[in-house]
């Protein structure tokens, strides 16, 4: 699962993909390693990780991880291939989430695209480009769709009437994502037609140290115009983040953040919000030899969650013997979570919570 980070030119995103690369946002060294030019693996920051590495004092930990694109960035007229809009759009229908970047501050000596600061054109320039792509795709399933509607094909005609909506909604500059449909149309139609302004979407609002806190008047405008999109704003001081990374020492760096009035990176809640925004959570195992973040999708069951660890652990499955990450904490080891009964036996069936530390049983 990858969240791809988007934007005009100049507005802070390859400074903002290089801090996440270098994210100390613990003291715990923070690997980073980059795929391809543009991809870099970043760890998901977990206090809860740390707890456990304290009361199992394993060999090592493996933290759960998030794929961070840095895309090239977008003029007007890449929906048409204008600037390198052909690998902007190749690159952005590859990822899963979009971190949407927008200029939140004032400095003469970086230059506008478009000769001023305004994030709300910026949003539209970008948000129409993606609009007009996911037009031209439309507009080519419809023309197939339509035949097979006129020949009497049900399944045609319901696919036509939704593909009609999206175009209406399109046309009127609505994004993918705030046309309506219902839960079988999304399904079935929506979903499988993979558009870019489908995948969900937040707001960096990239402002100067002053507003790294509370936002500035910039940010106001952005949380305004995308109040219906149900969409997070996250406010950083991108700039900052940047020199915070470039400190060695933990104690230099927690100053450094309490100085602006931080309590932690933003950086750290950024990569955290990707990973949500993914619609991923965390699971862990700990035991002596390892203590592990591992990823799953929200909803996922038991057997699912074991066949992240490997194939034959969900296509034997058993059972899992579960633990609250709380109960964990609580009575401080997994020896005192059975002696007190809090430990669970869950089926095929179980859903599996965020923080849950499991343990499976299978038989191949």
């Amino acid at each position: 699962m990858k969240a791809g980070i988007v934007g005009l030119p100049n507005v802070g995103k390859s400074t903002l993909f290089n801090c996440l690369s270098n994210a100390k946002a613990q003291s715990a060294n923070f690997p980073f390693c980059t795929i391809e030019p543009n991809i870099g693996v970043v760890n998901v920051p977990d206090p809860r990780l740390q707890k456990l590495e304290e009361l199992v004092n394993p060999e090592r930990v493996m933290p759960a991880t998030v794929e961070i694109v840095d895309i090239a960035g977008l003029v007007k007229g890449a929906s048409k291939g204008e600037g390198l809009g052909n690998q902007f759009l190749a690159n952005i229908r590859e990822t899963d989430a979009i971190l949407h970047v927008l200029r939140c501050f004032n400095n003469d000596n970086i230059v506008h695209v478009d000769g001023s600061v305004d994030p709300i054109r910026d949003k539209e320039t970008i948000d129409i480009e993606l609009q007009l792509k996911d037009l031209d795709t439309v507009e080519k399933k419809l023309d197939k769709v339509k035949r097979a509607a006129k020949t009497g094909n049900k399944e045609a005609q319901k696919e036509e009437a939704v593909l009609l909506k999206l175009k209406a909604g399109l046309e009127a500059g609505k994004s993918v994502r705030a046309i309506e449909f219902t839960e079988d149309e999304d399904k079935e139609f929506v979903k499988p037609a993979q558009l870019i302004t489908d995948k969900p979407v937040m707001y960096v609002c990239n402002v100067d140290e002053n507003a790294a806190v509370n936002g500035n008047d910039y940010v106001d405008q952005v949380r305004e115009a995308v109040k219906d999109e149900n969409a997070e704003v996250l406010v950083l001081a991108v700039g900052t983040e940047a020199d915070i990374t470039e400190l060695d020492d933990y104690e230099e760096r927690q100053m450094f953040l309490a100085d602006i009035g931080l309590d932690e990176p933003g950086s750290a809640k950024l990569i955290r919000s990707a990973y949500k925004l993914l619609n991923q959570q965390t699971y862990f195992t700990a035991g002596v030899k390892e203590v592990r973040a591992w990823t799953i999708n929200i909803g996922a069951t038991a057997p699912q969650a074991a066949g992240v660890i490997h194939t034959d652990f969900e296509k034997g499955f058993i059972r899992a013997e579960v633990i609250g990450y709380d109960d964990y904490v609580t009575f401080g080891s997994e020896a005192k979570v059975k002696e007190a009964g809090k430990m669970r036996v869950e089926g095929k069936s179980y859903v599996v919570k965020d923080g849950d530390v499991m343990h499976f049983l299978f038989n191949v």
